[in-house]
């Protein structure tokens, strides 16, 4: 029986954590699914593990580690479903999750991709995730990341992006504006195809009813995978930038966007991440890359169908709030590299 949606999760030495997640999945109520674990090259024994214990899962094995995009284009190519959801292996899904997203997908013909509610696994009082910000700072930021969920969070509503660790798309949306940017490897390309889709006129939905609770961290603590992931981040997020932001949109905010760097950047120095190694490869593949960058720019830029006065309209602007929720996004580690 052909599937309405599929499921897709990568998976990097994450056997620890599989069991909690797929779990969730066998009680959802919304049965028309398949699901689709692309295994990075594990050496923890987790394909394995699927094999012996999850028998409805198909296994992608790569040989090497591809990072989260590599990995979710891989399962996206042996996807069956109209929808594809994406799914993070250190979550637990509410047993009505995916039944809410493929209501607000039916719902809402003019809907590409929708966010989920991402509650913290641990506290689950908090929001670890409504959605995704984008800002004239030029930052990415979690929407109400680490605040109590209180009515704001319980509003379906447009916001500008969908966290790929929960969320799901029409598939045709792959089709027409490309897969997820494999030169992002981990980390704000999920942001990058949401400006993309923004762009292409696709509206995000953020559905306050599709509750997923998530382990942020879980992967890694370490503070050479967080040095890692800060150089990362500052070059994935100039690459989103660079990529998708209007040309009138970067001469209106590039005033805010320079000082907005520079205090992260004196952050991470005066807190004795911003290491000299790691400081001098983010800025040489930033340079290596920028033309591949300019390069992808032409071609999204070309077949945008929405005017700077839309996009500006729904970038974020409160630069408090942009500081702490890139300092959030950068501090936790919630992908495995």
């Amino acid at each position: 029986m052909q599937p309405l949606v599929t499921i897709i999760i990568p998976n990097w030495n994450g056997r620890h954590l599989l069991r909690t997640c797929l779990d969730s999945l066998r009680r959802q109520t919304f049965r028309g699914f398949e699901t689709i674990v692309v295994d990075n090259g594990s050496s923890d024994g987790s394909v394995e593990f699927l094999r012996e214990n999850y028998p409805e899962v198909k296994i992608i094995a790569l040989e090497d580690n591809r990072g989260f995009s590599g990995a979710v284009n891989r399962g996206i190519r042996e996807a069956r479903g109209e929808y594809i959801a994406l799914l993070n292996n250190d979550t637990e899904a509410d047993p009505r999750w995916l039944e809410e997203l493929v209501k607000a997908l039916d719902s809402h013909p003019e809907v590409g991709l929708c966010a989920s509610k991402m509650i913290d696994f641990h506290k689950r009082t908090l929001i670890d995730r409504a959605g995704d910000c984008f800002t004239i700072y030029g930052l990415a930021i979690k929407r109400g990341a680490g605040e109590r969920d209180c009515p704001e969070f319980n509003r379906e509503e447009y916001v500008f992006g969908a966290c790929a660790g929960a969320a799901i798309y029409r598939a045709s949306l792959f089709e027409e504006i490309g897969p997820l940017d494999e030169d992002f490897f981990a980390y704000l390309e999920d942001v990058d195809l949401s400006f993309r889709a923004q762009l292409y006129g696709y509206k995000c939905l953020y559905v306050p009813s599709a509750v997923v609770y998530h382990m942020a961290g879980a992967t890694s603590r370490a503070f050479q995978t967080r040095l890692k992931k800060f150089g990362i981040n500052i070059k994935n997020n100039l690459f989103v930038v660079v990529k998708n932001m209007p040309g009138g949109l970067i001469l209106r905010y590039s005033p805010l966007m320079v000082p907005a760097y520079a205090v992260l950047l004196g952050f991470f120095i005066l807190g004795g991440m911003g290491r000299p190694v790691v400081l001098f490869d983010t800025i040489g593949e930033l340079l290596r890359k920028l033309p591949l960058m300019v390069k992808k720019r032409r071609e999204i830029l070309g077949k945008r169908r929405v005017d700077d006065t839309y996009i500006s309209s729904i970038l974020g602007n409160n630069l408090f709030r942009a500081l702490k929720g890139y300092l959030s996004r950068t501090l936790q580690s919630g992908r495995g590299l």
